[in-house]
C-alpha cells in the first residue's frame, strides 16, 4: 500500500490538474532473454530491431525536454531493460531528473553492481513466474531463469535495495499461486498481483495469440485476484468523473483518456502516444523527426476525436448494461481483432462475474447505518454478520446510502511503512499519532511506551474525513463480533467529532430525551446525573441516549440527535427532534430550574463538555463559533435535582409552557 496516496489515480481522474506530463513510461527494448508463454511484447535478445532502439543520448534528450514540461516520474520498462549494456546510465540519468521511479524487470541479470545502483529509492518490481523452478522456468522458456531470478532478489537484499515481487498468474502456474505469495512472502515485505488476466500480441500472430489466449485464467478466477472496489466506483460516479466505463455511446473512443491522463508512453525506438497499450501506428508521434512538446501538446490532444468506434462500438459496448462492470478499452479490442470499437469476448465474461461479485459484495460486506443525517457506509474485506457489531446499531440500520454520506472500508492486515514518507506529524500522544501528507490523513495506532515502534491499527482518510481505509493487525476481533465501534477505534466519535465540525454538528456528554415532541439535553460529565436523570424521566420521554448526543444545526434551527454511545442506561434511539432546552446538572437536596442568562457561563459549560476528536486548530475553530450560536439561541438552565424524580414535573411543566409560546408565536 501507498500511504498518503490520493484515492484519485492520475491516470483515471485528473481534469482538476492541469494538463501537464508528469508521468513518463519508457520502455527500454523489447528483447528479453526470457521468452515467456504468456507475453504480448518480446523479441529475441538477437532482433534486428535492436538497432533502431532510441540510443542513451536520444534518451537523455527525451527526458530533459520531458522535465521542462514537468514530468515527475519515469517508469523504466521493457522487455527486459538490462538487456541494455548502457542501462545504467540510463537509469541513473532518468532518475535523476525525476522525484521517484518505478521499474520492471525479470530479476535475472540483476548484478552486485546494479543492485547498489537500485538502492535509490524508488519501486523496483521483479516478476516471479512460479513457485518452483519447474513451474516458473517451464513459463519463460528459459532453463535457469528461476535460479537466476532468486540470485537477483538475493543481491537486492545484500545492498539494502527494497523490492516488489510482481506475481503474474497464468494457466501454468495458478495450481501453485498460494505458494507463489508465500514464497514472495518470505523475499519482501512488499507484493503485488501483476494483471489477472492477459493481453493479446503486439505484432497480431496468430501462434502467439494462441499461446496467449490458453494461458489466460476462468474469468471467475480474474475477479477473485483483482476484485473491484465497489465504494471507489461509486465515488467516481458520484464525482461525475469522466472514464472510459461510463463514455455511453460516444464513439469518440479516446477522447476522454486523453482529456484525463497526465501520463504518456514512448516506445524503445521513440514512438511517443498517451497509452502503452496502443500498437496502431497512426496514433503514435516520431520523437526522432519531430519535439516532446509537439508530441504532448499537438499530436496526442488531436487524436481525440480521430479515432471512432462506429456503428460496431454503439451496437455492442457503446449501449451493452454490463459497460459499468467491464474493464474493455479500445486498445484492447484493437489488439483482439485489429480494429477499433471491436468488443472482447472473454472480458464480456468477466464483467459478468464482476457484477455478480458486486451483487455478493453489497449483500455480505457491507453495512449502512445513519447518525444525525449521515450515512456511514461500512464495507470490510470479510463478511459482515448481524453479529459483527453489536445490537445497539440496529436502531441505527438503515438499507443504503443517503444524501450525505461517508466511507470506511476495513482490512486486516498492517501495510508494511518502512521508508515510506508519512508526511508531517501534526499530533501525538499514545495511543495515536496523526500524519498529514497532501490531502490525506494519517493514523497510526502506537504503543504507549515511547521505545516500541509496535503499531495495532493504521487508519488514512482523505482531506474531509468522509472516506477512509482501517487497517487492523488481524481479522481475530472482527471475527468474534458484538464490536461497539463501526471503526474499529475506541470511540466512533474520534472520526464522527470530526465529521460533524464540517457540517455545523458536536458531540457533548449528555444525556437526551424527546418529551411531548420537544428535544432536551442534560449536560455533564461523569457521575453529573445524566444516568439518574434518563432513568427519572422513562415513561415521560423517549429516550434517545444517557452520555453522548449530537447537537446538530440545520435550516430550521438546532436539533438533538441520539447517538448508539450510551452509558449505564442501554437504550439509544436514533430520532431527533427540535432542541428546545439544554440543561447543566447539578445534583442537590433539591430541585429547581433557574435560567441562565450569562453567555460566557453558558459557553464555558458548553465547551467544558464537549466530546473531542484528536483535535487540530480548525476544529476548535468550526467547535467555538458553533458552541456561540447554541449559546444565543437556545435557553440553557442550571438544573438542580435529587433523585426523587420531582424534577420530571417541573421539565413537564416547562416544556408545556414552551410549547404554549411557540404556538402562540405562530398564531
Amino acid at each position: 500500500m501507498n500511504i498518503g496516496q490520493s484515492p484519485i489515480s492520475i491516470k483515471r481522474f485528473s481534469a482538476s490538474i492541469p494538463r501537464i506530463p508528469l508521468e513518463g513510461n519508457l520502455d527500454l527494448t523489447y528483447r528479453c532473454n526470457n521468452n515467456c508463454c504468456h507475453c504480448w511484447l518480446r523479441i529475441s535478445p538477437k532482433a534486428k530491431e535492436r538497432k533502431s532502439e532510441l540510443s542513451c543520448e536520444e534518451i537523455k534528450r527525451i527526458v530533459s525536454e520531458a522535465r521542462k514540461l514537468g514530468c515527475q516520474r519515469w517508469n523504466l520498462s521493457g522487455g527486459e531493460p538490462m538487456l541494455r549494456p548502457d542501462f545504467a546510465e540510463i537509469f541513473d540519468f532518468a532518475t535523476s531528473k525525476s522525484v521517484t521511479y518505478s521499474l520492471n524487470t525479470n530479476g535475472t541479470l540483476i548484478t552486485p553492481k546494479i543492485a547498489e545502483l537500485l538502492r535509490r529509492k524508488g519501486n523496483k518490481m521483479v516478476a516471479l513466474y512460479g513457485a518452483t523452478s519447474e513451474v516458473h522456468d517451464h513459463v519463460t522458456r528459459h532453463p535457469g531463469s528461476f535460479e537466476a531470478t532468486m540470485q537477483g532478489f538475493a543481491y537486492l537484499k545484500e545492498a539494502g535495495a527494497g523490492f516488489t515481487v510482481q506475481l503474474i498468474p497464468m494457466r501454468s502456474n495458478y495450481h501453485q499461486f498460494d505458494a507463489m505469495v508465500k514464497l514472495a512472502q518470505s523475499l519482501s515485505p512488499h507484493y503485488r498481483i501483476g494483471a489477472p488476466w492477459l493481453y493479446l500480441s503486439a505484432c497480431g500472430s496468430p501462434r502467439r495469440n494462441a499461446e496467449i489466449a490458453r494461458q489466460r485464467l476462468d474469468p471467475k478466477e480474474v475477479i477473485e485476484l483483482d476484485q473491484p472496489d465497489l465504494s471507489y466506483e461509486e465515488w467516481l460516479a458520484d464525482q461525475e468523473a469522466a472514464t472510459c466505463q461510463n463514455a455511453g455511446t460516444d464513439d469518440r473512443l479516446y477522447a476522454q483518456c486523453i482529456a484525463n491522463r497526465r501520463d504518456f508512453h514512448i516506445d524503445p525506438c521513440g514512438q511517443m502516444t498517451f497509452c502503452g497499450f496502443i500498437k496502431d501506428a497512426a496514433l503514435r508521434y516520431d520523437l526522432r523527426t519531430g519535439s516532446f512538446q509537439e508530441a504532448w501538446e499537438v499530436f496526442i490532444p488531436a487524436l481525440a476525436d480521430n479515432i471512432r468506434g462506429g456503428e460496431e462500438y454503439r451496437e455492442n459496448c457503446g449501449t451493452c448494461d454490463l459497460r459499468q462492470d467491464c474493464r474493455w478499452c479500445d486498445v484492447y479490442g484493437y489488439l483482439e481483432h485489429n480494429r477499433h470499437g471491436a468488443r472482447v469476448e472473454y472480458l464480456c465474461q468477466v464483467a459478468q462475474e464482476n457484477r455478480a461479485f458486486k451483487e455478493t459484495w453489497q449483500r455480505n460486506h457491507r453495512r449502512f447505518y445513519d447518525i444525525a443525517g449521515i450515512t456511514v457506509q461500512v464495507e470490510a474485506d470479510i463478511p459482515i454478520t448481524d453479529r459483527t457489531f453489536t445490537d445497539k446499531f440496529r436502531q441505527f440500520e438503515v438499507a443504503g446510502p443517503g444524501p450525505d454520506s461517508i466511507s470506511i472500508r476495513h482490512h486486516f492486515s498492517l501495510p508494511d511503512l518502512s521508508g515510506q514518507d508519512l508526511g508531517q506529524e501534526v499530533y501525538r500522544k499514545p495511543p495515536w499519532a496523526i500524519y498529514r501528507k497532501g490531502s490525506s490523513w494519517i493514523y497510526l495506532g502506537i504503543s504507549p511506551e515511547a521505545d516500541d515502534p509496535t503499531l495495532h491499527r493504521v487508519a488514512v482518510f482523505n482531506h474531509d474525513h468522509t472516506r477512509g481505509r482501517i487497517y487492523s493487525e488481524s481479522d481475530e476481533l472482527f471475527l468474534k463480533g458484538d464490536l461497539h465501534a463501526l471503526t474499529l477505534f475506541p470511540t466512533d466519535q474520534i472520526l464522527l467529532s470530526r465529521v460533524f465540525a464540517d457540517r455545523q454538528g458536536c458531540f457533548l456528554h449528555s444525556s437526551g430525551v424527546i418529551m411531548e415532541g420537544q428535544g432536551l439535553l442534560f449536560v455533564g460529565h461523569s457521575e453529573a446525573g445524566k444516568s439518574t436523570t434518563v432513568k427519572m424521566l422513562q415513561g415521560n420521554a423517549e429516550i434517545l441516549c444517557d452520555d453522548r448526543n449530537i447537537v446538530r444545526r440545520w435550516p430550521d434551527g438546532f436539533r438533538v440527535h441520539g447517538t448508539w454511545s450510551h452509558g449505564e442506561v442501554p437504550l439509544v434511539s436514533a430520532a431527533s427532534a427540535p432542541l428546545r432546552a439544554i440543561f447543566f446538572l447539578r445534583q442537590a437536596n433539591q430541585n429547581h430550574l433557574r435560567l441562565l442568562e450569562n453567555p460566557r457561563e453558558i459557553m464555558g459549560g458548553l465547551l467544558s463538555c464537549l466530546i473531542k476528536p484528536l483535535v487540530s486548530p480548525d476544529w476548535w475553530d468550526k467547535m467555538l463559533t458553533l458552541i456561540g450560536v447554541v449559546a444565543r439561541e437556545i435557553p440553557c438552565y442550571a438544573m438542580e435535582f435529587d433523585q426523587s424524580g420531582r424534577i420530571v414535573a417541573e421539565l413537564l411543566d416547562l416544556v408545556r409552557r414552551r410549547d404554549q409560546i411557540n404556538k402562540a408565536l405562530v398564531r
